[in-house]
């Protein structure tokens, strides 16, 4: 579903989604804030829905038995000794680049409290936590909330300081996954959250390449691959707009009136005018139109072309990009686990994975953005009956790289079938941690909820060794 606002409704709005708007956020500067030190400038994470089997990618156990090790073959990497997924043969090619931790662990294999312990950063689950996969104020907030309330007041930022796109988390019933937005925290302190991706209900993957997990005849169900980003107000309307404009024909369109309107605004609503008008926001939103050698590079897909925009968005300045890969879970490969990572999910990964590694390197980014590839949880060792891996909590594997991260390393190992943990265990909070840390947050930091009630944002220490 796609929103866009008539020019009064924008200019009213203060023109983009950044959870209450640039303007409450430059409003929010007044508020006293812990002092950040940051190591990290940014921070850029890539949340693979659903959960990535750990199995048929990064940490593959060729010797298990037949029903545990898959069809896939593990090959040479850039690193001697270092095997990974014959299906990445460009991210096994860039191995040197960063260090895979095969130690991590959620404490559910359930989508709903995996989800909302990655996102949120916590282990727990809030009092009265709830299934019913709709957001609400009993959540604790997501790590973009507690990045832009630790921000408050922070550097004389005219992007917000958390962003989440092309689109939510949910399932094919369309409903959201917990732990994506501010809960407790209060609508205040939501996210910039930018949907933008085009509407295709039932399609699973990158689309247009989009596929349905029990193989059955599917086409992608718009004429783009992204559309308008929606407002996401929490506490304003939207319009629903009927068909596709192009975002920068339609911000250039609205420039000029925009200017022209901001007599008699604040200074807070000018600013977000500011930001709307700014040419490498607007070039961030613009990515079906980049250069076609950038477009072929990154993949003509949701997962390429996301990737490329929050690797635009970290260029332009916010502190924490999250771009999620995969709406109704793609991921989450319960039947015919190895044709669908073959045929339609590993490839668009490891070209859209290895051109955002380079470009970053080659722009100078990577020096100083943490990068992390990371799924909720990953997949059981046996496989089933329908040919797929289900959910699986013990054991999970994630990417790191840039911001010091030394390249060409393993950190944690499992045991020989991947179903444990046996060395360098980490949880979901010792991930959040890594990244608060590296984005400076003082490790006594809290963050209020809408009771006046004071929370921790770390709940333990960052990734020892990481770095």
């Amino acid at each position: 579903m796609s929103y866009l606002p008539t020019r009064r409704g924008a200019i009213q709005a203060g023109m983009i989604g950044t959870g209450l708007g640039l303007a409450e956020l430059t409003a929010m500067q007044a508020i006293a804030a812990p002092q950040i030190s940051p190591k990290a400038k940014q921070v850029l994470f890539v949340f693979l829905t659903g959960g990535l089997s750990h199995h048929d990618t990064f940490d593959m156990k060729p010797d298990a038995p037949e029903g545990i090790r898959g069809e896939f073959n593990p090959v040479s990497t850039s690193v001697p000794g270092l095997m990974a997924s014959e299906h990445l043969p460009l991210l096994g090619a860039r191995a040197h680049n960063y260090t895979l931790h095969r130690g991590m662990k959620t404490n559910s294999s359930g989508h709903e409290p995996a989800c909302h312990m990655l996102l949120t950063g916590r282990m727990d689950l809030p009092p009265n936590f709830t299934l019913n996969n709709v957001p609400n104020a009993m959540e604790f907030p997501t790590l973009a909330s507690q990045v832009k309330y630790a921000y408050r007041g922070e550097r004389d930022l005219n992007l917000p300081p958390a962003a989440i796109l092309p689109e939510p988390s949910v399932n094919e019933a369309a409903r959201f996954r917990p732990g994506q937005y501010a809960g407790q925290m209060g609508k205040l302190w939501e996210a910039w959250h930018i949907d933008i991706a085009a509407n295709c209900p039932l399609g699973n993957g990158a689309c247009p390449d989009c596929f349905r997990f029990e193989g059955t005849p599917f086409e992608h169900a718009a004429q783009s691959i992204f559309t308008t980003p929606s407002l996401k107000l929490p506490e304003g309307g939207h319009k629903r707009f009927r068909g596709r404009l192009d975002f920068l024909d339609f911000i250039q369109g609205q420039q000029s009136q925009l200017e022209q309107s901001t007599g008699g605004l604040d200074q807070h609503r000018r600013q977000a005018i500011s930001v709307l008008t700014d040419p490498d926001v607007r070039a961030a939103f613009d990515v079906e139109r980049s250069d076609p050698k950038v477009v072929e590079r990154y993949g003509r897909n949701k997962f390429g072309l996301s990737l490329l925009m929050g690797k635009r968005l970290i260029a332009a300045g916010v502190p924490l990009v999250q771009v999620n890969l995969g709406k109704n879970s793609s991921w989450d490969t319960h039947r015919r686990n190895f044709p669908n990572l073959k045929e339609n999910l590993l490839p668009p990964l490891d070209k859209g994975m290895s051109a955002l590694l380079d470009g970053m390197e080659e722009e100078g980014l990577l020096d100083e953005t943490l990068v992390i590839m990371a799924g909720e949880f990953g997949r059981t060792p046996k496989i089933n009956k329908d040919g797929g891996r289900d959910h699986w909590g013990p054991v999970n594997t994630m990417l790191f790289a840039g911001a010091g991260v030394e390249g060409g390393r393993v950190m944690g190992a499992s045991d020989s079938n991947g179903a444990e943990i046996i060395d360098g265990m980490q949880t979901t909070e010792n991930f959040a941690a890594t990244i608060f840390s590296m984005l400076g947050i003082p490790r006594g930091a809290t963050w209020m909820d809408m009771e006046g009630r004071p929370h921790q944002i770390y709940h333990a220490r960052p990734i020892e060794g990481l770095l």
